[in-house]
């Protein structure tokens, strides 16, 4: 298999993500939809201090994205949440889902002590866990968190 190639994007051609979206409603998931709407509508840019948008490219093709938000149901400055995270379902498997969310956490750092999010899929449940995140005293509105400033770092 060949090399992904993950880049942060500032400005993204939502017509290069259609295809995740089709994809990603032919297995039931809304939220990609809901981040194509929302970057054109401009409701959710990804561009606000704190915030970046991550894509995996295999070739010329984006086979995965995932975003990172100031928590938006969340007072707390110091909060971001990782959103709509989707990997192509041909693409799974390859590693390349924790190396775009390493990317969201190294970004999250930088502006963040605690980073949230929220998932009803227990494939995903089990992803954040495998790589860190608690599903234990969790935030109103996440179902996953992971501190970003360990006692012991």
């Amino acid at each position: 298999m060949a090399d992904f190639l993950v880049t942060e994007v500032k400005d993204i051609n939502v017509d290069d993500i259609h295809d995740l979206v089709l994809e990603s409603e032919k297995e039931g998931f809304r939220f990609v939809r809901r981040l194509y709407d929302d970057y054109v509508s401009g409701e959710n840019r990804f561009d606000r201090d704190g915030e970046a948008l991550f894509v995996a490219h295999l070739m010329d093709q984006i086979v995965e994205i995932c975003g990172l938000n100031q928590d938006p149901y969340s007072q707390i400055s110091y909060m971001g949440r990782v959103r709509r995270l989707y990997v192509h379902p041909e693409f799974r498997k390859y590693g390349v889902g924790s190396q775009l969310v390493s990317n969201v956490i190294l970004e999250a750092k930088r502006f963040y002590a605690t980073l949230t999010l929220r998932t009803d899929n227990p494939v995903a449940d089990q992803f954040y866990r495998t790589i860190g995140f608690s599903t234990v005293h969790v935030p109103d509105n996440a179902t996953h968190w992971l501190s970003l400033n360990p006692v012991n770092e």
